[in-house]
Parts: structure tokens; C-alpha cells; sequence
């Protein structure tokens, strides 16, 4: 058990990292090898096919993954090791396969590692044909969809095993733990205003009846005396909390708007976003819940500023590669290295565009005043009672002590009155006084002779 009282969670383990390296890698081969090769192919055939109505009608398949424009001798699939020469014309010819082809015996050439794209007709690419290099060309984009796919599987997996379910099962708790930093309540009635509302529904009112009321109190501006000085009447929870309404209902339209007034909108954001993550957490289809509090307060506030920075940094890539091409020293008919840079910045775009979707609103300016405004005059209030209780401290305290002094200069009085030798030698002081002074005042030479 932790201090706060929860157990304390498990840290992402060497199983999680291997588990998603390898499903990264599967999911990349499976796309670099099955679905780019059909995306491309599907792209390229929409839109450069042949427009002339002639030319469609003879566009076929050659061999799988061979698309041309046929001749007569063509009558159905070409073998497999057969030279197509014969059997296609060289204006259209669409060829996604690792087959190398030479002019000699295909009527075109390309290498094992290439894709050819040729189509000279209207509309089409011109005369020289397009050789893309998959390789270059598609691992960057097969490498990001291999790890999007892996994070999307990770979700609906055991938190022992699975990334990012571990991910959201640790924010869970993290924010958890900062509601009640922020809030000062307990465990207790944080996990009361964190569960979701079917459970929370199940319980008893006499079961949360406690804490809500502790929720109510803590989150009052003003006291009675205030409201009453103002005008206003403080609404008590027993007016709020009656048997007819629902637990959740009672928690979302009062509670969560004393909160959000008391404290901020960001509290009770946090406090949304844990309640549908404990949903995803029992019912791992809710994949956006758990993806939004990840998002929202993990992602979001700890890799911003890297995404950003890689953002800008993808688009320094590709303004370098495109300067290059314009200056001739990557070729027309060779675009793969173009594709990976705009591969790689349309991901890191898409990812901070991903990003900006669940990153927080700041709040409002004029909310903002306003509760500083409010927070302004509680401070004055209460400056204003604690000056109140100073005078009347420093009251009882001077009234006291002028009846303590009364009463010790009374006391010396009568001391110095109920001795006949204090009062002889006071009269005789006094005596004395007035017998020099009457002689100064007659003999100043005697007066200065005895001085």
C-alpha cells in the first residue's frame, strides 16, 4: 500500500516493450508487403488509366500485379517467366511486382526492387515511364502505420502485457492522484467522484451521503453572515440532496459545478476523463475513452513540444529534398526519396494535429478575472474579519491592563499609607523643600554660598 492508500502500479516491464516492438514490426510487414502495394496499385490505375475508349477496352491484366494495354495475341493470363513483348503495347503499362523486366523480351526494363508507372496517353505521366523504389519510396509510411496499428491492438490488451493499456491504467492512477492534490479530499471521495455512474447508482444514499456533504461544504464561497450582509441566502445541502434524486445526477449538475466554480475547469476535466478511462478499463471496446485521458493528460502535457519539434524538423527534411530535386540532381522519373520526405511529414503533421484535438483549451480570460475577482474579495472578507477580531483582542487586551495598572498604583497607596514612618519622612521630604526654596527665594547670596 502507498501513503495515499491505493496499491501501488505496476511500471511498464520488458514484456510490454517486446511484446509492441514485435507487433510493430508485424504490423509494418504486413503493410509494406500487402496493403501498400494494393493502395498504390488502386491509385495509379483511378487515375492514369487509358481515357480512350479503345485503349479501355484493351487495358487488362497481364499477370498479377501487371496491368497494360493488350494486343491481339493476348488471350488471358500470361504465364508466369513468359516474356510480355508480345503480347502488350508500351503506352500504359502498370507493373507492381518484383519480376525484373528487360526491354529485349518485355518492351520495358525495371529491377527487382521497382514499380514501373507508364502512361503516355491523355492525362497521363508523358513518355517516360515513373520507376517508384518501394524500399525508399513506402518504409517510412509502412513503418508509421505499423506503429499506429500497434498501439491501437496494445489498447485492447491485458495491462500486464499491453503498452499502452499499462499507459492508461498508470494515468488513471496519476490523475487520481493529482485530483486529490488539487482538492485535498480523500481517497475516498475521490473514487466517489471519479466512478462511473452506473456503479455509482448501485449505492445507498446513507453510503455517500457523508462525503458529498463534505464535497458541499468544501466547496462553499461564503458564509452565512456574508450572504446575509449581500442579500443572499446560503442554499443547505439537505434543499440539494433528497431521496428522489439520482447519486450521478446529484454528482454531475451540482457537485461537478461547485467544483468547477470552486476550484477549476480543469479539475473537473480531470475528474471526466478518470471516470471514462475506469470505463475503458472495464470494457476495453471504449477505446476513445482511454485514449483521451492518455491524451489529454499525458501525451499532450509531457511530448508537445517534441512533436513540434520533429514537425518542424520533417518539414526542414522535405524543403532540402525538394531544393535538391530542383536542381536536377534527383530525377524526374525517380521520385521515392520525394515520397518518403512527404511520407514522413504528413505523419508527424497528422500526429500533431492528433495532438492539438485532445490538447486543453486554456480557459477563458474574463472566467479567469472573475475568479480572481472572487478570490480577491474572500481575501479582503476575511482580512476584514481578522482585523475585526485584532481590535477587539487589543481592547480586552488595553482595558485590562489599565485595570491591572489601577490596581497596583491603589495597592502602592495604601502600602505607603499604612506605614507612620513612610508617611513622616514624606511630610518632613516635603517640609524640607519648601523651607529651601522659601530661603533661596530670600538670600540668593546665602543660597549661592551653600552652593
Amino acid at each position: 500500500m502507498t501513503a495515499n492508500g491505493h496499491n501501488a502500479h505496476a511500471k511498464v516491464g520488458m514484456q510490454h516493450y517486446l511484446l509492441f516492438l514485435a507487433l510493430v514490426v508485424a504490423f509494418s510487414y504486413l503493410t509494406y508487403s500487402f496493403i501498400v502495394p494494393r493502395a498504390v496499385e488502386g491509385a495509379v490505375l483511378a487515375l492514369f488509366h487509358p481515357h480512350d475508349e479503345k485503349q479501355q477496352q484493351a487495358f487488362k491484366e497481364v499477370q498479377p500485379g501487371t496491368f497494360a494495354v493488350v494486343t491481339e495475341k493476348f488471350q488471358g493470363e500470361v504465364p508466369s517467366g513468359t516474356p510480355l513483348k508480345t503480347y502488350i503495347k508500351t503506352d500504359y503499362i502498370f507493373d507492381f511486382t518484383s519480376n525484373v523486366r528487360s526491354e529485349k523480351e518485355d518492351g520495358y526494363s525495371k529491377g527487382a526492387g521497382e514499380w514501373v508507372v507508364k502512361a503516355n496517353g491523355e492525362g497521363g505521366l508523358g513518355e517516360a515511364a515513373i520507376i517508384l523504389e518501394p524500399v525508399l519510396g513506402f518504409t517510412v509510411l509502412s513503418l508509421v502505420l505499423g506503429f499506429a496499428l500497434a498501439i491501437f491492438a496494445t489498447f485492447f490488451m491485458p495491462s500486464s502485457i499491453g503498452y499502452m493499456a499499462q499507459k492508461v491504467e498508470r494515468e488513471i492512477h496519476h490523475t487520481r492522484a493529482k485530483i486529490r492534490l488539487q482538492t485535498g479530499f480523500s481517497d475516498e471521495i475521490v473514487d466517489l467522484l471519479t466512478m462511473p455512474n452506473g456503479q455509482l447508482d448501485q449505492l445507498e444514499a446513507h453510503q455517500v451521503r457523508s462525503a458529498f456533504k463534505f464535497v458541499w461544504d468544501r466547496t462553499s464561497t461564503e458564509d452565512e453572515d456574508t450572504a446575509r450582509t449581500h442579500g443572499r441566502r446560503i442554499v443547505r445541502f439537505e434543499e440539494v440532496f433528497t431521496p428522489d434524486i439520482s447519486l450521478s445526477t446529484f454528482r454531475e449538475e451540482v457537485l461537478n459545478l461547485r467544483i468547477k466554480e470552486f476550484f477549476s475547469d480543469f479539475v473537473v476535466k480531470e475528474m471526466e476523463d478518470t471516470k471514462r478511462g475506469i470505463e475503458w478499463s472495464r470494457n476495453r471496446l471504449s477505446f476513445f475513452k482511454g485514449l483521451r485521458l492518455y491524451m489529454a493528460h499525458h501525451f499532450t502535457e509531457k511530448y508537445s513540444n517534441n512533436v513540434t519539434g520533429l514537425a518542424y524538423f520533417g518539414a526542414a527534411i522535405l524543403i532540402v529534398i525538394i531544393g535538391v530535386r530542383g536542381l536536377k540532381f534527383i530525377p524526374a522519373t525517380k521520385p521515392s526519396l520525394i515520397l518518403a520526405a512527404i511520407s514522413l511529414e504528413g505523419s508527424l503533421l497528422a500526429l500533431l494535429a492528433f495532438g492539438l484535438v485532445y490538447t486543453e483549451e486554456e480557459e477563458r480570460m474574463d472566467k479567469l478575472m472573475k475568479k480572481m475577482e472572487d478570490a480577491n474579495k474572500n481575501q479582503l472578507e476575511t482580512m476584514k474579519d481578522v482585523s475585526v477580531d485584532m481590535h477587539k483582542l487589543a481592547d480586552a487586551l488595553v482595558g485590562e491592563t489599565s485595570e491591572l495598572i489601577k490596581k497596583k498604583v491603589e495597592e502602592a497607596i495604601a502600602e505607603a499609607l499604612a506605614s507612620d514612618d513612610n508617611v513622616k519622612r514624606v511630610v518632613s521630604d516635603k517640609v524640607a523643600e519648601k523651607i529651601i526654596v522659601a530661603m533661596s527665594e530670600t538670600l540668593p547670596r546665602f543660597t549661592q554660598g551653600n552652593k
